[in-house]
Order: C-alpha cells, then sequence, then structure tokens
C-alpha cells in the first residue's frame, strides 16, 4: 500500500482537476434509471451527489481554507450535508455537472491565488465536530472526499444491475453493502 502521511499540493490538484470531467463521463446523458438510482432509503442517487460537490465548493473547501488562513479562532460554519435536496430542486443533471465544473475551476484558481507555501499546510482549524484540523488534512479531505462519491456513485449504479447478474455476484464486490464489506475485513 502507498499510503501518504503529508499532503503534495500538485498531486492533490492534479485529482481535483478531474473531478467534474470524470462524473461528467459517467452521468450525461444517462437514463434515469442510472441517475436517480439509490441503495435504499436514506441513501443519495448520483443527481444528490453531484448537488451535495455543488454545495461543498460553495460553502466547504475554499471558505474552511480562507478562515484558516485568515488566522480564525472560531470553529468553522457547520456544513449541512443534505443542502443539495433544496439547492438542486428543478435543475436537470447537465446544468449541475456544469455548474460543479465552473464552481471546480473557480476553486482550483482561488487554492493557486493563496500561493501556499509547505508551512501553510500545517495551520490550524477547528471543525465543529471533530475539534482540531490543519490546511493539509482539509485539502486532503476534499480529495479523498471526491473520490468516496466517485465510489459512491459507482456502487450505486452497480446496484441497478444486482438482481441481474446471477451467480456473478459472488465476484462483484462493489455489490456488497459497506456494512458487508467491513464485515468481510475484519
Amino acid at each position: 500500500m502507498t499510503e501518504r502521511t503529508e499532503l503534495v499540493l500538485d498531486e492533490a490538484i492534479a485529482m481535483l482537476e478531474r473531478t467534474p470531467a470524470t462524473l461528467r463521463a459517467m452521468l450525461l446523458g444517462l437514463p434515469t434509471a442510472w441517475t436517480a438510482a439509490t441503495e435504499g432509503d436514506g441513501t443519495w442517487s448520483p443527481y444528490d451527489v453531484v448537488g451535495h460537490l455543488i454545495h461543498g465548493e460553495r460553502a466547504d473547501w475554499i471558505p474552511r481554507a480562507r478562515h484558516i488562513l485568515a488566522g480564525d479562532a472560531r470553529p468553522f460554519e457547520p456544513f449541512d450535508r443534505l443542502a443539495q435536496f433544496r439547492e438542486s430542486e428543478g435543475k436537470t443533471l447537465a446544468e449541475l455537472l456544469d455548474a460543479f465544473a465552473v464552481l471546480r475551476r473557480e476553486n482550483l484558481s482561488a487554492l493557486a491565488a493563496m500561493q501556499l507555501e509547505p508551512a501553510d499546510l500545517s495551520r490550524p482549524g477547528l471543525h465543529p465536530s471533530l475539534g482540531s484540523v490543519t490546511l493539509g488534512e482539509l485539502l486532503a479531505t476534499w480529495v479523498v472526499h471526491d473520490l468516496d462519491h466517485v465510489s459512491q456513485i459507482a456502487r450505486t449504479m452497480a446496484k441497478v444491475y444486482a438482481g441481474t447478474v446471477g451467480p456473478w455476484s459472488a465476484y462483484l464486490s462493489i455489490l456488497l453493502d459497506r456494512t458487508d464489506r467491513a464485515a468481510g475485513a475484519s
């Protein structure tokens, strides 16, 4: 396993730049059966995930980075994990994908304009529930958050055909629920 113990900003940006195009390639033009699919009650569809990512671009990553860089000792504003249901209402998936791409470009430009030095990555912030965090941890979480949601979208879409793959389901770990995977890993 190759696990980093420190953020490498150029590598992080390389990943963050790719998420909008990845989601566009995965989702644009698909029938609603794929983009509105969920894993059950209380779970999110690919459409919902894109809305969540948009809200994160507006309210999470760059606002919190600025908060840290300003030396603000107050906790970050709490993040509304369900805002996408209100903010995405009436919008098409194509509109959401376009908005996400624009916001991500703007946020990566804002990140570049911060001209971060390695020492900046250890600057502290205060998360409202996690406590003390660093700018480097925030930026690394932005990357992993993207990857987590790309994985979630793929898993949700795979389950559309879960009942049709027959005995091959034994070989398709993507069809397992998160709790099933965690139990198998113990």
